[in-house]
């Protein structure tokens, strides 16, 4: 079983569907059908079947699954020991983000890094939270930072590096008369908040959850957290944010940081990345920067429990 095969075949099982599987591979839709039929001959059953949902994984299909997942990994390793024992190996690590962090906490621990490590490439790529994950699996990036929504897969290792405070922000119009509000006073207000599966969504859901206070009223619901404080600043609603997101925006007066009434909360900044049996020199180097290293406190209580497994 060729590793080309396997990684076809993945990305099939993975989208359920041969246009975008194609995508992925970056290969003909014909090829990848090609390279399908071709691991199915080889191994005499039929990997997958079709239905109205798209292309499913059979018997056989789940039974391969872990195996080319394994071989694939495998492979991988063997290339970073080669490469490492010859000293071929491109000192170059691909750092994936979600935007916020990218743009407020990454450029000065990168710069750091790579004042002590000029030697080493950075190349940066920016996404959601479950698109950075994806991007692991794949070999896309080597770390992701993002916040903690837990359920972490046993293949990737997870360290937290900070504690990033949850604050109540709200529109300079609207903070006196909420300064002394209780928790069912923010239950009834109205809030904007990014969209369901975004890690800020989570952490809004999480924190109101709880307290144990009623879910509060939805004035709008947008894709980006960058848009949460000029909605907020035009009195559209309330926000509940880590500050980072919304730090430029406090610091120029545009909206106001209310008390939270309440323990305080925050959320785990982490960093991602997988589980190997070699990790490549330079990733290496990377994870065990002090910047990296340990937990950092900001304030506030840390919703998930640190790891710090390499």
């Amino acid at each position: 079983m060729h590793p080309r095969l396997l990684k076809t075949f993945l990305a099939v099982a993975r989208h359920r569907n041969i246009t975008r599987a194609s995508r992925e591979v970056h290969l003909a839709q014909s090829s990848v059908s090609d390279q399908i039929q071709s691991l199915e001959s080889e191994l005499g059953v039929a990997l997958f079947t079709r239905s109205r949902q798209g292309l499913e994984l059979t018997a056989a299909g789940e039974a391969l699954k872990p195996y080319a997942e394994e071989i694939l990994q495998l492979a991988d390793e063997a290339r970073i020991a080669v490469e490492t024992i010859t000293g071929a190996i491109a000192a170059t690590v691909t750092v994936g983000a979600l935007e916020t962090i990218a743009a407020v906490k990454l450029p000065q621990w990168l710069a750091a890094f790579q004042g002590d490590h000029p030697e080493i490439g950075l190349r940066l790529k920016i996404a959601g939270s479950d698109a950075l994950l994806r991007q692991l699996e794949e070999g896309e990036i080597d770390v992701a930072f993002c916040f903690d929504k837990g359920g972490v897969d046993e293949r990737l290792a997870r360290r937290t590096i900070s504690a990033e405070p949850l604050v109540l922000v709200a529109s300079v119009g609207n903070a006196a008369a909420l300064r002394q509000g209780d928790l069912a006073t923010l239950a009834a207000m109205r809030f904007v908040v990014t969209e369901p599966g975004c890690v800020y969504r989570h952490l809004f859901d999480e924190a109101f959850a709880e307290t144990g206070a009623a879910a509060p009223k939805l004035a709008a619901e947008v894709g980006s957290i960058g848009a949460i404080a000029g909605l907020v600043a035009s009195g559209v609603g309330m926000g509940l944010v880590p500050r980072l997101a919304v730090a430029e925006a406090l610091d120029r007066g545009d909206i106001v940081e209310l008390p939270w009434p309440g323990s305080a909360f925050s959320a785990s900044l982490v960093m991602i990345w997988r589980r190997r049996r070699v990790q490549p020199p330079a990733l290496k180097l990377l994870l065990a920067d002090e910047n990296f290293a340990a937990l950092r406190s900001a304030g506030g209580r840390p919703r998930h429990a640190v790891s710090s497994l390499l």
